[in-house]
């Protein structure tokens, strides 16, 4: 039996003009799910999600690319369809998803480094260890107001961002170059920066993964990871830039799905369903009085522990968490939380969900503005981010002085860098694809220097960074026999890969964005200096 006790909604919370409203305990209840919504879905599913709408007075929808993307197909089994058009359909669905609602949706997505990490043909910025290459706050505020800008154009008000984890385990699988470093002075500053780049834009913004998933190295979306640390140890490490983020009015918190049993009495449970994290240390220790949003329900680390639908969702609930983020049994949770809660915590629930629906609500734009160009701001971070993690300018000046052939790897053509340097020196360069060791020493000849250019395939760590075993094994090998200068365009992790020891100068640039390639390239031509220095510890 749904609750019979109905409450006023003050005028001045209310996302209407001039309105006074009632909302049942159901709907207020609804207010606390957000199920995922896919941009390139079929009309069967976009009708069945309008009517969940509907029907259950859902608060709000977080926007993926499809069934197909990461969170809900992260064991890659199904192939992701290019749609140029993504970002016009996602606009168009944000107008019939709220059309659908009785109450103003709240919709979010997940922009850590701009709409590109959902929606083809929208801006990208640099991700998040690159910004911490760079060293520069002002340009981490930056970003985070053109990211901003950017979800305000497509009718988002909330950016599931930044990643406030401090990476301080090279295997982790699925932290890593989201993080701003292993420095946890420095993911606060460039966290905060990044969030205050957001709420100027008029966008919220949402510090994850709470407690902290910088130091595992299991893959949360498919496994519960446990970091097995004193108290105090998570409190100097781990927790540091969450509260900093607090401190600084932070608009959420995410908790991640993660075991961190100091604070659960030994016991190995998911932070986003313990009340000893969320309550007792999130909002009793900490102080946290604002809206705590779950990670992803479809999760594997958590979804496969609660087989009866309304389970999970009922357990998040009790956690503490206001926000049910991909929760797919929706009028399953709802009917739990229903029979299960007390008035105060649907009422405490509520009031922190829908004070944060205004500000949103009152801070959205009728005129959208038009999409940012990145490659402006993009080609000052390269500047600053450029990092000389081996050698000298001196090796390089020696290269330019003499006879050296160019290689690369992990691209089909050849890219900027090795344009803009063949030009300059009149050097030549050639790939390493489907070449074996033997060949490419042929095509050498008497040359014995090698500037190479490494492009990995995969940002993520996983299956070598997506790097073909026979190209590692070919550049591993001209590492150890040739005189070579090496700049990395990817992940550093990458370089865990390789003998340094063998490699006479190292030069990471982090990304192949416009104007990272074009500042490598002035760099190796001793037009500009790397004054970036590497976040994280190898």
């Amino acid at each position: 039996m749904e609750k019979k006790e109905q409450t006023t909604v003050p005028t001045n919370i209310m996302p209407f003009k001039e309105a006074t409203c009632i909302l049942t305990d159901r709907e207020k209840i609804g207010q606390f799910f957000m199920p995922a919504a896919f941009i390139n879905d079929s009309e069967a599913s976009i009708k069945s999600l309008e009517s969940l709408i509907r029907k259950e007075s859902i608060g709000g929808i977080c926007f993926f690319h499809s069934r197909a993307s990461a969170a809900t197909n992260y064991e890659g089994k199904k192939k992701i369809t290019y749609n140029k058009n993504s970002f016009q359909v996602l606009k168009d669905l944000i107008v019939r998803y709220s059309a659908a609602a009785k109450y103003p949706l709240l919709i979010s997505i997940d922009a850590e480094w701009g709409l590109a990490m959902r929606v083809e043909e929208t801006p990208q910025y640099p991700y998040a260890i690159t910004l911490g290459a760079a060293h520069d706050p002002q340009l981490v505020y930056e970003v985070g107001k053109k990211v901003g800008s950017d979800c305000k154009a497509a009718g988002i008000h909330w950016n599931f961002a930044p990643v406030a984890d401090v990476n301080n385990n090279p295997n982790n699988p699925v932290i890593g170059y989201r993080s701003f470093g292993s420095n946890k002075k420095d993911v606060s500053t460039n966290a905060i920066a990044f969030s205050k780049g957001l709420q100027d834009a008029g966008i919220l913004g949402c510090s994850k993964h709470f407690p902290g998933h910088g130091d595992t190295a299991t893959d949360s979306h498919l496994g519960l990871p446990v970091i097995d640390k004193y108290r105090e140890d998570l409190f100097e490490q781990e927790l540091y830039p969450f509260m900093e983020l607090i401190k600084n009015n932070v608009d959420a918190v995410m908790v991640g799905h993660l075991s961190v049993p100091a604070f659960t009495k030994g016991k190995q449970v998911s932070a986003s369903v313990s009340d000893e994290i969320i309550k007792g240390l999130l909002r009793g220790e900490l102080g946290y009085d604002g809206v705590v949003v779950s990670d992803a329900l479809n999760m594997h680390s958590v979804s496969k522990t609660f087989p009866k639908k309304g389970g999970l969702e009922w357990a998040a609930f009790n956690a503490g968490n206001d926000i049910l983020c991909f929760a797919e049994n929706v009028k399953e949770g709802i009917d739990a939380i229903l029979k299960k809660a007390t008035n105060s915590q649907i009422e405490e629930s509520f009031n922190r969900v829908w004070a944060l629906k205004i500000k949103a609500i009152s801070q959205a734009s009728t005129n959208l503005p038009a999409v940012s160009d990145p490659d402006p701001l993009n080609a000052l971070i390269a500047g600053k981010c450029l990092t000389f993690y081996k050698g000298s300018q001196e090796i390089l000046s020696e290269f330019l002085g003499s006879g050296f052939y160019g290689i690369q790897f992990g691209k089909s053509k050849l890219t900027a860098f090795f344009d803009i340097v063949n030009e300059r020196t009149g050097s030549q360069s050639l790939l390493g694809r489907d070449r074996s060791f033997k060949n490419i020493k042929s095509a050498l000849g008497a040359n014995s220097k090698l500037l190479i250019a490494v492009y990995p395939p995969s940002i993520k760590p996983q299956l070598s960074f997506g790097m073909d075993p026979l190209q590692l094994e070919i550049l591993i090998e001209l590492i150890r026999k040739y005189d070579v200068v090496l700049y990395l365009f990817g992940n550093p992790y990458f370089l865990r890969l390789l003998p340094l020891k063998k490699v006479s100068a190292i030069i990471i640039a982090y990304q192949d964005l416009k104007g990272f390639e074009e500042n490598a390239a002035a760099h190796f031509l001793g037009n500009t200096k790397a004054v970036g220095s590497l976040p994280v510890s190898l």
